[in-house]
């Protein structure tokens, strides 16, 4: 490897007018998960990168309010106006004024972009002792893309927005895939000689090519393998598309591992989410968020798993079943129509149709846990006011509300004795009747 400092620029001030929406664009998610988020987890994944820029703009407090909660080695910066996006990194500027190492630039709207693909390309643009490497990709139709411009000599001198694009560059397959390595020490400079004289009166990132070649520095392109990565959200279509790519992968992944997936049409499960061999998805699962599931369960059909479930062997979560933040343990039974959220689950529990871990106060908002230790049951349509535990073998009468602990193998009721009435739907046929109900 090598020991140059590495740091990244993230773009995110667009307002994303596409989208039409109010959320900001790089907020969207897929499973349950922002876009920029996706970005920022590929690029601290991608080991030698210790600081992240996110420039912020359209929305800006929400956007800065969403990632400092997430991250603690990102700074969010301002950008406005918005002027483009060499403007944009530009306003990093200060922040790097004595770095002497790499800047990776890449967009908040890339959600499939991979770790290994940035890796990569900076140990590309650091082997070939470059200046300034920038991301291409081919496509047969490339259009709404930068074009890769070469001389006849095959050097790449810049690239060429498609509104400024003549017929013959229009032409050009290898485009921008909108990622940059920047040796920030000797390219940095070149930014504030950007200029706005093009269709959008912008100062444009991929500028900085030209000026880069104009100062004899040296300037290559790393072709992209899998041009799926740069796949970049400007509608909401885009994001349907990015989140069918993005399943595939996980659920080829996930195959590859062992585990059984009855319909890859109608299961969706997320990238964090892992899952033991032997283990069944059913038709109609989804699972957003990071979980992790053990070895020969038996998931669905029509269940949903929320983030922050860790899930043993052997159990099974089974039709319109949610779970949610929440722990169960080997050989137990989640079987029909329940919510399990904010608790924790034994071995060899079992829990009845319609069961509810009532886990939220709306007044207070505050969520609170419920426990059920080893080998307890609930009976069907039970409610669990938590905070509570039901205690080892203990078990829950059908239609129970439980809003106190329950010992162990206790047998807990507070449903109202049974009451019936003779002949009561009799007479009530006879009054309708006109009779008196007299024999």
């Amino acid at each position: 490897m090598f020991n140059k400092k590495i740091k990244s620029v993230i773009l995110a001030a667009g307002r994303g007018t596409r989208m039409k929406s109010e959320l900001p664009k790089v907020l969207h998610t897929i499973f349950d998960k922002p876009l920029i988020s996706y970005v920022i987890d590929a690029v601290n994944a991608a080991g030698n990168i210790d600081e992240n820029f996110v420039i912020v703009g359209h929305e800006a407090e929400k956007v800065e309010k969403f990632i400092m909660s997430e991250y603690d080695n990102v700074k969010c910066i301002l950008q406005s106006p918005q002027l483009g996006t060499g403007d944009a990194v530009n306003r990093a500027a200060p922040f790097l004024k004595d770095f002497d190492g790499y800047v990776i630039v890449i967009c908040g709207d890339t959600p499939l972009i991979t770790s290994e693909t940035i890796n990569d390309f900076i140990e590309f643009h650091n082997n070939n002792h470059a200046d300034l490497t920038v991301m291409s990709a081919i496509y047969e139709n490339p259009k709404n893309y930068g074009r890769i411009i070469r001389d006849k000599n095959k050097k790449f001198i810049a690239i060429v927005e498609e509104k400024d694009a003549t017929y013959e560059q229009k032409a050009v397959k290898e485009v921008n895939a909108g990622i940059y390595c920047i040796n920030w020490k000797t390219v940095s400079p070149g930014f504030s000689c950007l200029k706005s004289n093009n269709a959008q009166s912008e100062y444009y990132l991929t500028d900085i090519v030209k000026w880069a070649v104009e100062q004899n520095l040296t300037v290559q392109s790393y072709i992209l393998e899998n041009n799926d990565e740069i796949f970049g959200i400007n509608t909401k279509l885009h994001l349907a598309q990015a989140a069918k790519i993005l399943n595939k992968k996980s659920l080829e992944r996930l195959m590859n591992e062992g585990v059984q997936i009855i319909d890859t049409e109608s299961a969706f499960i997320s990238p964090e989410t892992t899952i033991g061999a032997d283990t069944l998805i059913l038709p109609n699962v989804y699972i957003t968020g990071k979980n992790k599931i053990g070895n020969k369960c038996k998931i669905g059909p029509f269940a949903h798993i929320r983030d922050g479930a860790e899930i043993g062997n052997n159990v099974r979560i089974g039709n319109f079943v949610e779970i949610k933040k929440s722990i169960i343990k080997d050989n137990t039974n989640v079987s029909h129509l329940s919510y399990i959220g904010d608790s924790e689950l034994g071995t060899g529990v079992n829990i009845g149709a319609g069961t509810i871990t009532a886990n939220y106060n709306p007044i207070t908002k505050v969520k609170s846990k419920t426990v059920i230790k080893d080998g307890a049951n609930t009976g069907s349509n039970s409610v669990l006011v938590a905070p509570v535990t039901i205690k080892e073998m203990a078990s829950i009468g059908a239609g129970s509300i439980i809003t106190k602990d329950v010992e162990a193998y206790s047998l807990a009721i507070t449903r109202a004795p049974l009451k019936c009435l003779s002949n009561w739907v009799k007479n009530k046929i006879e009054q309708f009747s006109g009779r008196t109900g007299e024999k």
